[in-house]
């Protein structure tokens, strides 16, 4: 597909929607420290919308979310070009969301049409193997709205031991045991959020006691205590995103150090600037910082916390903003990256 990366320049990966603007698959760019992003290439996979790096850096997996949902491995080479292995199903329709466990044995998923989450066995080829778990949101009944369940998030603990879904169709956070050796899912516990929250996705803090869960359908936040030996998890009261439109939630992240987290507000088309205090038990919100792209879907850090990036869907392009580490400011980047629908970013 494309070449090695040039001088000290880093990779850059874009999840897509074929089809919209243009975009054909896996977006291939490179940045360097200033920020710059440069597209260098495509990976040809249909409809990638989330994606997930194997820890050995050598395979990559996609979703292909749409009705007959799959999920694609792709082999990352050395001299930097990627080569598809292959897609297997993803148990469900409109997968949307992909995680590796930290064994590195298994990969876990999450299918928003179907409501269900799975898990797939990774070969040491980095290929996917057998389907191993199965589970429907079938209970409580669908929130204010909404038609079923829709899985949003299947999420492994820091640890291992456990898999936490987020189902925004049934306001419901499952906690799941997961067993290493077998690849199952069983239930141990439920965190309720309120009627018509929508949790969507979920951040754990550096220290693994502590997560955030962004509330996609009432524009809220809030922060969660995770019980490491249980899988439990405790949502605490919603809070403000600092939002002055009606906005869509997409995701929170928070720097490596700890000390700050931020989120895209789809519809304000800002990002939420967070302090964290009291060893990630609170998040102090700061300010709101404008966009110059619209519907952030996804933002990420790069590995060494200087640099957000930000997709921004409805515009096809990716703002990049420089972070402050010291009092998490960010300062946006001059020129942004134009690409087709730019719905996920892994930086590498």
């Amino acid at each position: 597909m494309t070449g090695g990366s040039r001088g000290a320049n880093r990779r850059l990966l874009l999840g897509s929607y074929t089809g919209q603007g243009g975009a054909t698959g896996i977006g291939v760019a490179e940045y360097a420290a200033d920020g710059a992003v440069s597209l260098v290439g495509e990976v040809p996979v249909e409809n990638p919308s989330y994606l997930a790096l194997h820890p050995s850096g050598r395979t990559l997996y996609a979703v292909n979310e749409q009705e007959k949902g799959g999920i694609t491995a792709v082999a990352a080479g050395d001299d930097g070009a990627y080569e598809v292995l292959g897609t297997v199903s993803a148990g469900g329709s409109a997968p949307c969301q992909v995680a590796v466990h930290p064994s590195g044995d298994w990969l876990l998923s999450a299918a928003y049409g179907s409501g269900t989450v799975a898990v797939h066995a990774i070969e040491r080829d980095g290929a996917l193997g057998a389907l191993t778990a199965h589970v429907v949101h079938d209970d409580p009944p669908p929130g204010p709205g909404q038609q079923g369940p829709h899985a949003h998030q299947l999420l492994p603990s820091p640890d291992g031991r456990y898999a936490l879904a987020c189902d925004l169709g049934t306001d419901t956070v499952y906690s799941y045991a997961f067993d290493e050796t077998a690849g199952t899912l069983r239930e141990v516990s439920r965190a309720p959020l309120t009627p018509g929250a929508g949790p969507r996705h979920l951040t754990f803090h550096p220290n693994g006691v502590y997560a955030y869960l962004a509330n996609e359908l009432d524009d809220t936040v809030a922060v969660c205590a995770y019980e490491a030996a249980t899988g439990t998890l405790t949502p605490a009261p919603p809070q403000s995103t600092g939002t002055t439109a009606p906005s869509a939630p997409s995701q929170l992240v928070v720097t490596g150090d700890g000390a700050h987290a931020y989120l895209g507000n789809r519809g304000d088309e800002t990002l939420t600037r967070y302090a964290v205090e009291d060893g990630g038990a609170g998040l102090r919100l700061l300010d709101t910082v404008p966009l110059d792209v619209a519907f952030p879907r996804h933002l990420a850090l790069s590995p060494d916390g200087r640099l957000l990036f930000v997709g921004g869907q409805r515009s096809d392009a990716v703002q990049v903003f420089a972070v402050d580490e010291a009092s998490g400011e960010l300062s946006p980047v001059e020129e942004k990256l134009d690409v087709p629908s730019p719905v996920f970013l892994l930086p590498l």
